[in-house]
């Protein structure tokens, strides 16, 4: 049988899903807790990025970590590893993480702790390049991760991830000398999606660029918590 997309109930999703994020922004407000959503495609180092993160920002912030992924927590586990909670949620067949799935990791943190003690929420969302930018979660701000590997023309294919971001990531800079990849070029792709997006290039396994993203996750992030 035929099935033709509904551009109306398309619409409604969104808009139910925009109203359970604007819900979560509120609780973390009144928490006083900086959410950022971080997201990419498969393998461009999400999960090493945030691995560098908490061994750095731990001392200074109180942080959670909420940890989408499809089926397993494999990289759940290598974040409790730095001694911070991390809720993992399972998304099945959904290739995204939705409002409604981060107001349930919420609602564990403010049972299981008191959310009023922590001063940054790290939301790992289900590596695409898709869908994640189309549905908020009640973040202040959306960090996306390209890795050099995937060529120069990703924002401009999937030019809705790069809009959205207001920090962008450019990954795995240690394996640019061996790759056919103009650094300038992505930069000069992005920057016809986003003109304001702030860009790093950054190697979780060389530590390049890293202090300057630390700096940025400093700049947008009030420390309000009481350290453990």
């Amino acid at each position: 049988m035929h099935q033709t997309y509904d551009a109306a109930l398309g619409i409604n999703l969104l808009h139910a899903n925009q109203a359970g994020a604007e819900h979560n922004r509120a609780h973390l407000d009144a928490w006083g807790i900086t959410c950022l959503n971080i997201m990419s495609s498969p393998g461009a180092g999400k999960t090493a990025l945030l691995e560098r993160t908490l061994a750095a920002l731990t001392a200074d912030f109180r942080i959670a970590v909420i940890e989408g992924d499809m089926t397993t927590e494999l990289d759940a586990d290598r974040l409790r590893q730095y001694g911070v909670p991390v809720i993992a949620i399972n998304t099945g067949r959904s290739c995204h993480l939705d409002s409604r799935m981060v107001s349930g990791g919420l609602h564990r943190l403010e049972h299981e702790y008191n959310p009023a003690e922590f001063d940054l929420l790290l939301v790992e969302n289900v590596g695409n390049l898709v869908c994640p930018a189309e549905f908020e979660v009640g973040e202040h701000a959306k960090v996306a991760l390209l890795s050099v590997t995937e060529g120069e023309d990703k924002p401009l294919k999937y030019p809705i991830m790069f809009q959205e971001a207001d920090c962008l990531l450019i990954t795995k800079m240690d394996l640019a000398p061996y790759l056919d990849v103009d650094l300038e070029r992505i930069i000069a792709n992005v920057r016809q999606m986003n003109t304001t997006v702030k860009i790093i290039p950054v190697s979780a396994k060389t530590g390049e660029g890293l202090e300057v993203w630390l700096d940025w996750v400093r700049s947008v992030t009030k420390p309000t918590g009481v350290p453990a």
